[in-house]
């Protein structure tokens, strides 16, 4: 008799922008379960969205501005990061509506670099 077992593929991480705030799926809070806070950036050309997450020892060294780390809340089946400033720039760069809508993005870690990349091209239906 020749199985085949059931192996169930990993689910994607998917980062939703609404006004005000990033959510971020179960999949994509594995990676700040332990993230004290975190440090926002983009990636203009390449149209993505960099989220690093930073434990407690380096969020409270004090060799990364204040103005540069934001507070991140982890739950057991999502996250939050709650940033009306950053999101109006998202806004701006990317021509997108998040006042009328929430909308989501495919998101993947980079293992190398140690961040969540979200890629803001791929609009998720």
């Amino acid at each position: 008799m020749a199985i085949i077992w059931f192996n169930e593929k990993p689910k994607e991480g998917v980062v939703t922008i609404a006004q005000g705030h990033l959510t971020l799926n179960k999949p994509a809070t594995t990676f700040f379960e332990s993230a004290y806070s975190v440090m926002l950036g983009i990636d203009p050309d390449d149209k993505k969205v960099i989220i690093k997450p930073l434990d407690k020892a380096t969020a409270l060294r004090h060799d990364i501005p204040d103005t540069k780390k934001y507070r991140i809340t982890v739950r057991s089946s999502y996250s939050r990061i709650t940033n009306k400033a950053f999101v109006e720039e998202l806004t701006g760069l990317f021509n997108l509506d998040f006042k009328n809508e929430t909308i989501k993005f495919p998101a993947e870690w980079d293992n190398k670099q140690k961040v969540l990349v979200v890629n803001m091209k791929e609009e998720i239906k």
